[in-house]
């Protein structure tokens, strides 16, 4: 009896003693994932990675992943894969879930809940051919949730049929919970990010403006430093490489002031200053003009120059001798000029108001080749 006695007691002791190390060993892991979470306040990859190869050792798994929400979809973010499991991980991770009835990832988002099923090659539902062919038998699910809404899934499998205990199961519980602070963490860092920054560019913002303003207090005889300044500013605070200001010059547009960058090169900018703006589609400050309104161009490389085909189907034999516009009180008039095309017809003479309006540009054109302007240059005269 007594032998017997001993025997019992022993037996206790050692099951006591695995739960106190299993309980040691659980809180050591929980303790060592608030640590990443800690150190990965921006960045929840970390957590997470941490979280699928804890688990899985924890548990007794041979594989553990985890699900996040990817707009509308979800996707596969951190595995515990190992080198004989990259095939099958390379196919799921390209894959999308969405909550439903034919994996074990999309009942948890489809309930809400932790799933766990015994032997998914004997479930019908089950519709996941790479985890029948990867060997998978055993599977847990537990949801990722944050104030009801389902963020993500931790998911914990074995290639044997071994059902995962109580314990186990709130164990993974656990670290859910963990990975939803670590992702409410970034997401808040995130959002106190932006709007620190949202904060900062407004004070740039306002900062420059009251320059600009005292320049102006500074320069009421004198509208050139007024200009200056308004480029350099616009330029760097918009991240922009040059800019530049037209301003009207009697019928046509000049450039009058530039960032420093663009007039650093001297001849490029006297080049530009030379240069006579008028509405039209050839480039951005025409385009505004033209339209009266902001215009803006992702990319002005990506759209070719419109070419027009004469009505002969033939293009112009050679550049017009002497298509001529000229600008008189009444407004713009083009005169009849000669042409080396065979099809040259003269010119009709067109008068549009004295000052440009958006919307309207003059047509100056050789109706032989019918290119808008066609090389014609612009004359200014003192009467018509």
């Amino acid at each position: 009896m007594i032998a017997i006695e001993n025997a019992r007691l022993f037996g206790e002791l050692q099951a006591r003693t695995r739960d106190l190390e299993e309980s040691l060993e659980y809180q050591t892991a929980t303790s060592d994932v608030l640590k990443v979470i800690s150190r990965s306040t921006a960045d929840v990859q970390p957590v997470l990675d941490t979280v699928a190869e804890t688990a899985a050792r924890l548990c007794g798994a041979d594989l553990a992943a985890i699900t996040i929400r990817e707009g509308e979809v979800y996707r596969y973010r951190a595995a515990s894969a190992s080198e004989a499991d990259a095939e099958y991980w390379a196919i799921v991770r390209q894959r999308t879930i969405v909550p439903g009835r034919d994996s074990v990832a999309g009942r948890v988002l489809l309930e809400g809940r932790a799933v766990h099923v015994a032997d998914v090659s004997a479930d019908p539902d089950h519709a996941l051919p790479e985890a029948v062919a990867a060997g998978i038998r055993t599977v847990l699910g537990v949801p990722l949730l944050r104030e009801g809404a389902v963020l993500g899934t931790i998911n914990v499998a074995r290639k044997r049929v071994e059902p995962f205990t109580e314990r186990q199961i709130e164990l993974v519980r656990t670290f859910a919970d963990q990975a939803v602070i670590a992702m409410e963490n970034a997401r808040l860092l995130g959002e106190l990010q932006a709007r620190t920054h949202d904060l900062e560019e407004s004070l740039e913002y306002q900062t420059a403006t009251s320059d600009v303003l005292n320049v102006i207090s500074r320069s009421t005889a004198d509208v050139q430093p007024v200009l200056d300044t308004v480029a350099e500013t616009a330029a760097r605070l918009c991240g922009a490489d040059g800019g530049g200001i037209t301003i009207r010059e009697g019928e046509v547009y000049r450039y009058v002031a530039a960032t420093q960058a663009v007039a650093a090169d001297a001849e490029f900018w006297e080049t530009l200053r030379q240069r006579t703006i008028v509405p039209g589609r050839d480039s951005v400050a025409a385009r505004v003009l033209l339209d009266g309104r902001v215009v803006h161009v992702a990319d002005i490389r990506a759209r070719p120059p419109r070419q027009r085909i004469p009505s002969s189907g033939r293009p112009c034999a050679s550049e017009p001798s002497s298509p001529v516009a000229t600008a008189s009180p009444g407004g713009w008039r083009s005169e009849a000029g000669s042409c080396k095309s065979p099809t040259s017809a003269p010119t009709r003479t067109t008068r549009i108001p004295r000052l440009w309006r958006p919307g309207y540009a003059p047509p100056l054109e050789c109706r032989c080749c019918a290119r808008g302007r066609c090389s014609a240059r612009l004359i200014s005269r003192g009467s018509g």
